[in-house]
């Protein structure tokens, strides 16, 4: 890591005379680098260079379990956030599970470490984190635990900087950055003050607008910093495949295929008429983003009204497969719920079916609560209606949120009863149907969860865009926890 630039006195690095080269914005997004295994790492250092996996469900007799964050090194073996647990075991066993002296034990090196999730200590770290953004930007969006945007434009600028011989070199970017910018000096002087203060690594994008500097985050990661300066948006986006594009899902992508467009570059150049036609009115947005124009501002996180997770499969009608499935997404959506400090009223399922039939069922609950048992039993039951359906997607939710500082229903004298919400269908891609059903039972447990904010309904990728409920997919798992979108 290359050290930070001096600070001196009260003079901020980066900071630029007011002018017309300030007059561009300057917007960072800072993406931590697999945080939950990074912060592993920071209390284990014998962890470094480890393949890490947080998770739950490893142990031995445990069989239902996910992914929190998986590190670099497990990504090599195919382990992914959200994956179910015992998908990961089968790519990468545990490194307790190793013996030298039996052949039938698995090669040490090709095993990883297996640690359980730490929401307390994890949200400690962020909290240093998000102390160090607070102190760096006055206009900061906070997207998840580990990734935000802050709108720097009255702390530095696009002006090029004095030539130093001890200045570090320029940032990861392969072209747009050829001349060292007062926004990279002061972008350096953030991922340098993460790393010194919470000890934890973070990519960082610089760029004139938010689609633009999430995608350089993303470009050289791990411990990256890409600075695309104002004029070489386009530049620098014009190669990258359209699934870079900020706002565009698996589903935008492949209609996008079947219009003959496979990047960037070519998506800004399309007919937007065309891609109207096709997508709606996000098709000229994101054909707008791709050419570099998002006016997007920077603008402080709202709290979301539900919470959702979703997993991509090869089409399948095995029973087992969807219940495990659901079973991980059901967990994991109950530990971010808990993790965020939110208490909820619905679970609900999506289950779609090839190529593009989208199903939602959701049982409302007679008040909010926090029970990951009661999320994994309603989505299980939820799931019943497709155990001979040929599914491609599922996903479950937890859904009119609050965030409260109330206690949580107590569920008893729910009393038996059959559909009390409307079903809809409609043909198509978009074919919803959804349901509002009470179940009987009995249910209870404390909400403890840290107050850690999400966002407000309709951005995908973490945050930002307007994808479509239907296309909002899990790409990547990006650079550590999976984050949330909703279903509309």
């Amino acid at each position: 890591m290359t050290g930070g630039t001096p600070v001196a006195g009260e003079t901020l690095p980066g900071a630029g005379d007011d002018g017309d080269d300030g007059a561009d914005r300057v917007v960072c997004h800072v993406d931590m680098d697999c945080f939950y295994a990074s912060c592993e790492r920071l209390r284990r250092p014998e962890l470094a260079g480890e393949p890490v996996v947080v998770g739950m469900g490893y142990e031995p007799g445990e069989s239902i379990g996910a992914v929190a964050t998986a590190s670099y090194e497990a990504r090599a073996f195919g382990v992914d956030s959200a994956m179910p647990i015992s998908e990961a075991l089968e790519l990468l066993p545990r490194r307790a599970d190793a013996d030298p002296d039996n052949p039938d034990a698995p090669d040490p090196a090709e095993t990883g470490r297996y640690v359980p999730v730490d929401l307390d200590f994890y949200e400690e770290v962020a909290s240093e984190v998000k102390a160090v953004l607070r102190d760096c930007a006055d206009t900061r969006r906070e997207v998840s635990i580990d990734e935000a945007y802050l709108d720097v434009t009255d702390r530095t600028s696009w002006a090029v900087a004095g030539d130093d011989p001890d200045d570090p070199p320029p940032s990861g970017a392969a072209g747009p950055s050829e001349a060292r910018t007062l926004a990279e000096g002061y972008a350096r002087h953030v991922k340098d003050r993460i790393e010194r203060e919470a000890g934890v690594p973070a990519s960082v994008g610089v760029a004139p607008n938010m689609s633009a500097a999430k995608v350089a985050s993303d470009a050289d990661k791990p411990d990256g910093l890409v600075v695309v300066p104002p004029g070489s948006v386009a530049e620098f986006l014009a190669p990258l495949p359209t699934a870079d594009v900020h706002g565009v899902g698996p589903v935008t992508e492949e209609t996008l295929a079947d219009l003959g467009i496979e990047t960037a570059g070519d998506l800004a150049a399309a007919d937007r008429d065309r891609l109207a036609e096709a997508l709606g009115e996000r098709g000229p947005e994101l054909s707008r983003r791709a050419a570099g124009d998002d006016d997007r501002e920077v603008t402080p996180t709202g709290l979301p009204k539900s919470l959702s997770r979703e997993s991509a499969l090869p089409t399948t009608a095995d029973e087992a497969t969807k219940r495990e499935t659901v079973t991980a997404l059901a967990a994991d959506v109950a530990r971010r719920a808990r993790e965020r400090g939110c208490l909820y009223r619905t679970i609900g399922i999506k289950a779609v079916e090839p190529p593009f039939d989208v199903n939602t069922r959701a049982r409302s609950l007679p008040g909010p609560v926090d029970d990951p048992d009661l999320v994994e039993e309603v989505a299980l039951d939820l799931l019943g209606e497709f155990d001979e359906t040929r599914v491609r997607k599922l996903g479950v939710r937890v859904s009119k949120l609050d965030f409260a500082e109330t206690d949580q229903a107590t569920l008893g004298g729910f009393e038996a009863a059959g559909d009390d919400g409307d079903r809809e269908r409609r043909s198509g891609r978009e074919r919803r149907g959804d349901s509002e059903r009470q179940r009987s039972g009995e249910r209870g447990g404390a909400g403890d969860g840290g107050k850690l904010t999400d966002w407000v309904d309709g951005p995908p990728d973490r945050g930002d865009g307007e994808e479509p409920a239907a296309e909002r997919e899990r790409r990547d798992a990006d650079e550590g926890q999976a984050s949330l979108g909703d279903w509309g």
